[in-house]
């Protein structure tokens, strides 16, 4: 079955004009915020396709920023976001790009602080769902619909059953699961989305197993 609810059709509860560029655009910046783990002090947002041509009538600009700020869909503090975003000292950038993207309404955010720096590129592919394409430069499939591990470690033979023996050990089904490496026996990223919300004793166990760099989660 395609849909599993009639909010997977109509698309869900959010600030308008558009799901794909405004509920879309939101969840983006919001997962982007959730990585990143903190509210940014700058950051740059190249728009192309879709989002380039229509962000300012759509509010494609307003609801990536109400995301980095850590508003839901529907919150109504998205309408002011940027505004909002100012009042706090974030720099922000939009850059109208023109290449061409495999999917029309996509984004790139690169966000930071005097700590450190997030780039990720994410797509709208309607009803206000989205796939994270890239993190870091390395690729992925991350939808941002369920509870979400990311987990950064050294590519080595062993590693990944461990965590997969981890999550079994706190009974977490995986729905799905991938691995992204830039070079054989280099860093490697392991993108698992999950059934259960993820707690924190899990993420510190995670990070205690060998390899293992950084675990990441994400709540659905």
């Amino acid at each position: 079955m395609k849909y599993r609810s009639v909010f997977d059709i109509i698309g869900p509860v959010m600030i308008g004009p558009s799901s794909s560029h405004t509920a879309g655009a939101a969840r983006i910046g919001r997962v982007a915020r959730s990585l990143f783990g903190r509210e940014p002090k700058w950051a740059n947002i190249s728009l192309y396709g879709s989002f380039a041509q229509t962000y300012k009538g759509h509010g494609t600009d307003v609801a990536v920023i109400g995301g980095l700020l850590d508003f839901d869909t529907d919150d109504q503090r998205i309408i002011h976001a940027i505004d909002i975003a100012n009042e706090r000292g974030m720099k922000i950038t939009f850059i109208e790009e023109d290449a061409v993207t495999d999917h029309p309404n996509t984004a790139r955010v690169i966000i930071g602080d005097h700590d450190g720096e997030l780039e990720l590129v994410g797509i709208s592919i309607g009803g206000g769902k989205i796939e994270i394409t890239e993190l870091n430069g390395f690729e992925l499939k991350l939808s941002g619909n369920h509870p979400a591990l990311l987990v950064m470690h050294n590519d080595r033979f062993g590693t990944i059953a461990n965590v997969a023996n981890t999550l079994a050990k706190y009974e977490i089904n995986i729905g799905h699961m991938e691995v992204s490496r830039k070079e054989v026996g280099k860093l490697a990223l392991m993108t698992i989305e999950v059934d259960q919300n993820i707690n924190n004793q899990l993420i510190e166990e995670l990070e205690q197993l060998p390899n293992i760099l950084k675990a990441t989660k994400i709540a659905d």
